[in-house]
C-alpha cells in the first residue's frame, strides 16, 4: 500500500519524541511505501532533514506556508458563483464551509487565493464581521489579520496532491486540511493521529501570546477549530494515544465511533539490559529534551538551583538537541546568571549509552502526548518526576486495570517549589526510587512495546479502507 504521511512541524526537520515515532514506525513498516507530506514555516528548511530517510519513503513533497506571502494578485477579476461565495464567507467565520466547493476552486481550477483576498466580496464580509463583533477595532487591523490567518489555508488547498491509497495525517492544522484535500483528490479514506491535541495546544499558545492582539485571540482560537472540525467531520478513523486525549477529541467535536485509543510503544529490548548506576556518592538526574519554550527548562533551571541549596551531591543532565536556538540560549544565560554548579547540557548523544550515569529522570513540560523519554526511561529501570500533562499522571500511576503501583511523582506544571521536592524525594528515598523504577519496568514491558503499537496501526489500517469500501458501496 502506498501511504502519504502529513507532518507538521516535525519529522524530518526537527528532531523529538514526535519526529522519532514517525521515524520508527515506517521503519516498522517495511511492506508499505511511504510519500511524506510536510509542512514547515520557510523554505530556508528545505531539504534540511535530521534523519537519514528509511528506503521505503519513496517521496517528499515539502510546502513552506511563508511562500504565500510572495504570491502576486491576480489581474484577471474573479466571478464567484452564489455556492463560492457561501462557502467562502462560511469560511470567514470560521463555521463548517463546503470544503469540496473551496477543494474544486484552489486546487481543481487553481483560482489565486488573492482574488479573494483582494475582491470586493471579501470586504464586504469583513465589513460585516466588524459592525457586528469589532466595532472599535481599526479596519486596517481586521483586513491585515484576517488575511494572515486565511492565506496559509487557501495556499495549501492550491498544492499539489500526491497520490497514495491512504493519507494518514498526525494533527489536525494544515497537515489535516492537506489529508481532507489528498481524499477528495483521488477518492481514497484518511485518517488521523494525535500525538497531542492540536486545537488544545494552539488555544493555549494563543492565549499566552504576545504577537496576537487580546482583541484577535478569539477568532484565531475559531480558526483553529474549524479547521479540527474539518477532520474530524471527515476523517474515516481518529486515534489517540490514550483515553482521556479520546475524550477531548470527543469533547471538540469528533463522534465516539470513529476514536480509538493506540498507545506510545518502545523497542523495550535496547534498554532493558542496561545496568543502574553504580553509587559513586552523587545522585544523577537527566532530562531527556529538546530546548523548547514547550519544555519548560527554565522552570527547570531553577528548581535545581533550589535542590543544590538542600543536596549538595546532586547533578542535572539536560540531554537533547537546541530545537528552539533563542530558547536554548536563555536557558544557558539563565543558568549562567544563577551561578547554578553541576549542571550540564549535552547536546545530542547517545541516550543508551548515557542512560547507564542516570538515577532517574525528570520532564518539566507544560504540554505533552504520552512522551517517550518517559516510557525509556521507565524501560531502563529509571523512574520519573514529570508535570501532570498529556498522559503523564497515566505513565506514573498506571491506566485503568493497571495495579502495578507508582513509577514516579505527578507534581503540576509550571510550579518550581513543587517540582523542587518531588526531585528532593526521589534524590533522598533511595529504596523508593528503586521500586519505582522497577515498577516502570514492569509497565513498559506489559502496556508499551513497539511490536504491539506497529501491529495496532497494521491492523487500523485495514479496517480504514475496509470501513471506505464499505461507505463508497452505500
Amino acid at each position: 500500500m502506498r501511504i502519504c504521511v502529513i507532518l507538521e512541524g516535525c519529522y524530518p526537520y526537527v528532531t523529538g519524541g514526535v519526529s522519532t515515532w514517525i521515524h520508527q514506525y515506517i521503519q516498522a513498516m517495511r511492506e508499505h511505501q511511504f510519500v511524506l507530506w510536510t509542512v514547515a514555516a520557510s523554505s530556508e528548511d528545505r531539504g534540511k532533514f535530521k534523519y537519514k530517510l528509511p528506503e521505503n519513503v519513496v517521496e517528499v513533497h515539502e510546502v513552506f506556508l511563508q511562500d504565500a506571502l510572495k504570491m502576486e494578485p491576480e489581474r484577471k477579476k474573479y466571478q464567484f458563483n452564489q455556492h463560492e461565495i457561501q462557502a467562502l464567507t462560511d469560511f470567514v467565520h470560521c463555521k463548517r464551509p463546503d470544503w469540496d466547493v473551496l477543494f474544486e476552486m484552489y486546487n481543481d481550477r487553481k483560482i489565486s487565493p488573492m482574488s479573494f483576498l483582494l475582491s470586493q466580496e471579501f470586504l464586504n464580509i469583513l465589513v460585516d464581521i466588524c459592525e457586528k463583533d469589532y466595532p472599535y477595532i481599526a479596519f486596517s487591523d481586521m483586513f491585515h489579520t484576517m488575511c494572515s490567518m486565511f492565506l496559509p489555508v487557501l495556499y495549501v488547498l492550491g498544492q499539489e496532491v500526491p497520490r497514495a491509497d491512504l493519507y494518514h495525517t498526525i494533527a489536525t492544522g494544515y497537515g489535516g486540511l492537506m489529508a481532507r484535500l489528498g481524499s477528495y483528490k483521488y477518492g481514497v479514506p484518511f485518517m488521523l493521529t494525535e500525538h497531542g491535541i492540536y486545537t488544545r495546544e494552539r488555544e493555549e499558545e494563543i492565549i499566552r501570546a504576545r504577537w496576537v492582539p487580546s482583541s484577535f485571540k478569539r477568532s484565531w482560537v475559531r480558526f483553529f477549530y474549524m479547521l479540527s472540525a474539518a477532520v474530524y467531520d471527515s476523517a474515516t478513523m481518529v486515534t489517540s494515544l490514550f483515553a482521556n486525549a479520546r475524550k477531548t477529541q470527543i469533547n471538540i467535536g469528533c463522534i465516539p465511533e470513529k476514536c480509538r485509543v493506540i498507545a506510545n510503544g518502545i523497542h523495550v529490548e535496547r534498554f532493558k539490559d542496561i545496568p543502574l548506576k553504580q553509587e559513586n556518592g552523587w545522585i544523577d538526574i537527566g532530562a531527556i529534551v529538546r530546548l523548547a519554550p514547550i519544555k519548560d527548562v527554565k522552570t527547570l533551571i531553577y528548581s535545581f538551583y533550589e535542590l543544590k541549596f538542600r543536596l549538595k551531591q546532586v547533578r542535572l543532565h539536560i540531554i537533547g538537541p537546541e530545537d528552539d536556538i533563542q530558547y536554548a540560549q536563555e536557558c544557558y544565560e539563565l543558568a549562567e546568571q544563577l551561578g547554578v554548579k553541576d549542571l550540564v547540557f549535552t547536546g545530542m548523544t547517545n541516550i543508551l549509552e548515557y542512560m547507564k550515569n542516570l538515577d532517574y529522570t525528570v520532564l518539566s513540560s507544560i504540554s505533552e502526548g504520552q512522551p517517550l523519554s518517559v516510557l525509556e526511561s521507565f524501560a531502563a529501570g529509571r523512574p520519573c518526576v514529570t508535570t501532570d500533562v498529556g498522559c503523564c499522571r497515566e505513565l506514573i500511576e498506571g491506566m485503568e486495570g493497571d495495579h502495578l503501583g507508582q513509577a514516579g511523582i505527578c507534581v503540576p506544571p509550571m510550579e518550581r517549589e513543587a517540582l523542587c521536592a518531588a526531585m528532593e524525594r526521589m534524590c533522598i528515598r533511595t529504596e523508593e526510587r528503586y521500586r519505582m523504577g522497577q515498577i516502570g519496568k514492569k509497565r513498559v514491558e506489559q502496556y508499551f512495546r513497539h511490536e504491539d503499537m506497529i501491529r495496532n496501526y497494521q491492523q487500523t489500517y485495514t479496517e480504514v479502507i475496509s470501513r471506505w469500501q464499505e461507505s463508497v458501496s452505500h
